[in-house]
């Protein structure tokens, strides 16, 4: 039996040692896997860190267009602004003529101070008296007036209305 003994530990030990042997082959190729991919991951990381950078410059040059275009709009809707309200008040004055010319409120930014008052007081009379049904008339027609002269003035060319009704202060129509 005891030889047998000492062939089940010889065999146990043999096994041993392969199992050991097999292990370290596993572990060196596991070790070299490990490698690979590690430097896969470097190649993967450089080649990420490359489009960020690209993308980075690319994004620069957008957003500085993007600025000069925003500064090419600013001044342009700034020089519009600038037409309506300065010298030249047809985009202002049509507009209002349009929306609110009811009230004379495009007379008024004309400097028709008389003709504005006119139309603001015959529309406050309309409002008054729209219980009786006359001031419904009364304030319809100073919308009209104030429509037919927006639409006037929003039609004519910068120059004409200009001489027309800031130079030749033409009050009506």
């Amino acid at each position: 039996m005891s030889d047998e003994k000492k062939d089940l530990g010889d065999q146990a030990e043999e096994a041993f040692d392969k199992a050991r042997e097999k292990a370290k082959e596993i572990k060196d190729e596991a070790k070299d896997k490990a490698e690979e991919l590690k430097g896969e991951a470097r190649e993967t990381f450089e080649k990420a860190k490359e489009k960020a950078r690209e993308f980075k410059e690319e994004a620069k040059e957008t957003g500085s267009e993007f600025k000069k275009e925003t500064k090419k709009t600013a001044e342009e809707f700034r020089e519009g602004l600038r037409s309506a309200g300065g010298d030249n008040k047809k985009i202002l004055a049509g507009i209002l003529g349009i929306v609110v010319g009811w009230a004379g409120v495009h007379k008024f930014v004309l400097g028709y101070q008389k003709e504005g008052i006119i139309l603001l007081v015959i529309s406050i009379v309309g409002f008054v008296l729209s219980c009786i049904g006359i001031g419904v008339f009364l304030v319809w027609a100073t919308a009209l007036i104030g429509l037919i002269e927006g639409i006037i003035y929003l039609t004519k060319s910068d120059e004409e209305f200009y001489n027309t009704y800031q130079v030749g202060r033409k009050p009506w129509f």
